[in-house]
């Protein structure tokens, strides 16, 4: 694969179990973060480790993260030089997988872990290009269907930018990994799959009967 297509692994990014899951993959690790809603991001704070859930939203070869102005990383990153050292992750499960025995039990999942310095995003163009992409990465075509931050909104909110250098995807797909003495065993095993689907939009009790449903959202 030309160097261009992956991520070079670190001492941070190899994992030191399973490490036939890792991968380096830019398509891969960008499926995984698009198909995504909530990242955590973790962070010290005090000596202390913190972990929040968040909404994010990938430009490229970048993470925008976007929160109150009081917020503690958002905070922390603009009075920290040169910025603030997180660890932000986002995961899919995929599937419960049932062994025979209980120490075999899992999960098919697909994760992105990434290692960085975040930033507060302070030019005024990159931030509403960023607040933008955090809308249309919940829902594709939504910043054009609504009103912009106007500018006591967007003092409020800081966003921060991570990014995608420091980087690792891991994937577990298949069935269980029962132990050979285990396969006669009279207990069900297999795999129940996991699924993520839309339900019929339902409009704000305040809406004018006369505004359509958008294609967008009937897309999904």
């Amino acid at each position: 694969m030309p160097e261009t297509a992956r991520y070079e692994p670190t001492e941070r990014t190899v994992p030191t179990r399973s490490r036939d899951r890792a991968a380096y993959d830019r398509d891969l690790v960008h499926s995984i973060l698009d198909e995504g809603y909530v990242c955590h991001l973790g962070f010290v704070r005090d000596g202390a480790p913190v972990v929040l859930p968040t909404l994010y939203g990938r430009v490229g070869e970048r993470l925008y993260i976007h929160g109150s102005t009081g917020s503690r990383p958002l905070r922390m990153a603009g009075e920290q030089d040169p910025g603030l050292a997180v660890c932000l992750t986002v995961t899919h499960v995929d599937g419960l997988v049932l062994a025979r025995s209980a120490f075999h039990h899992s999960i098919n999942y697909r994760s992105v872990v990434v290692h960085g310095t975040a930033h507060q995003v302070v030019d005024p163009d990159e931030r509403r290009m960023a607040l933008d992409s955090l809308v249309d990465h919940v829902v594709p075509g939504r910043s054009l269907d609504s009103r912009p931050a106007d500018a006591k909104e967007l003092a409020a909110t800081a966003v921060l930018r991570l990014d995608l250098e420091e980087v690792s995807a891991k994937v577990r797909t298949g069935g269980p990994n029962d132990e050979p003495e285990d396969l006669s065993l009279p207990y069900w095993t297999g795999v129940v799959p996991l699924t993520r689907g839309y339900g019929t939009p339902i409009a704000a009790g305040d809406l004018d009967p006369a505004v359509a449903l958008p294609g967008y959202l009937a897309e999904l």
